[in-house]
């Protein structure tokens, strides 16, 4: 069964696989044009030490993102 929760609520090491961007934010079309994508495998390589940045493995390579744009990002995980 799989579960869903926002990109920030990962845990560090936790995997998943994109389902939505949420459109009301600003960063939508960004995280998009980062290949942010719905059926993208991501993972949640580390936090910084007061939450933000957050750093990311998608498509093969590491991306940080703010806390809010983590935000704007709904998962699946196992």
């Amino acid at each position: 069964m799989r579960t869903k929760c926002k990109l920030s609520e990962l845990p560090v090491g936790g995997k998943g696989v994109v389902e939505e961007i949420f459109e009301g934010g600003r960063g939508a079309l960004q995280l998009r044009e980062m290949g942010i994508l719905p059926g993208t495998k991501i993972e949640l390589i580390r936090v910084a030490p007061f939450g933000d940045p957050l750093e990311i493995r998608v498509r093969g390579y590491h991306l940080s993102l703010r806390s809010s744009e983590a935000e704007q990002v709904l998962i699946s995980v196992d």
